[in-house]
């Protein structure tokens, strides 16, 4: 079963937006688009006539909480938290796993590493406008990465992939991965953004 955290404070808002709610009525927490860039973690009200019965139910103090058989996978370690701070109170969602299934302790090199990027290091680049995807890993054990999005023909990208990325996966790695390389070598072509 998939872990969601809800925090005290996230609890006692849902219970007091619940009390506003016709009786019987719950949250749901979900995901949309799971499992690609641009899935987002969200919740909803869930009255006694949305329960699916394929659902699965954890109780909250105070409500139940109900998820969808295809969100669950991508909502373990979820946390929903409640934060005041200057600029008034919000539902803040991190779901690290929306984006891409938790992969299993056993699975390949490639697939861990692919998840990392996904997972870690994406995230980081969005704010870029640029993500990298993951060509190979060698037989040496050098992970050839991809840059896309803004990230093609920007200066500052070998700085990037030096400092922060390679850096981030060979710890995360280490003893696996020896070296990151990119495949582009970031030929500025006529592709690049300026």
């Amino acid at each position: 079963m998939s872990h969601i955290i809800i925090s005290e404070s996230a609890q006692s808002h849902f219970v007091k937006l619940l009390e506003q709610q016709p009786e019987g009525t719950n949250i749901r927490v979900f995901v949309v688009n799971p499992g690609t860039q641009s899935a987002e973690c969200g919740v909803s009200y869930c009255p006694q006539d949305a329960i699916e019965a394929s659902d699965t139910k954890y109780e909250f103090n105070g409500f139940l909480a109900y998820v969808d058989e295809l969100s669950l996978p991508f909502l373990d370690d979820a946390e929903i938290d409640f934060v005041t701070d200057k600029m008034g109170s919000q539902l803040t969602l991190k779901a690290p796993n929306a984006k891409m299934r938790k992969v299993s302790d056993d699975a390949t090199l490639l697939e861990r590493v692919e998840y990392v990027i996904q997972t870690q290091v994406n995230p980081q680049l969005a704010g870029h406008g640029g993500h990298i995807n993951l060509i190979e890993i060698t037989e040496d054990g050098a992970a050839v990465i991809q840059f896309g999005g803004g990230c093609n023909g920007c200066s500052m990208v070998d700085v990037t992939l030096k400092d922060g990325i390679e850096k981030q996966l060979l710890e995360e790695f280490s003893g696996e991965l020896t070296a990151v390389r990119d495949v582009t070598e970031h030929a500025a072509g006529e592709h690049s953004y300026y």
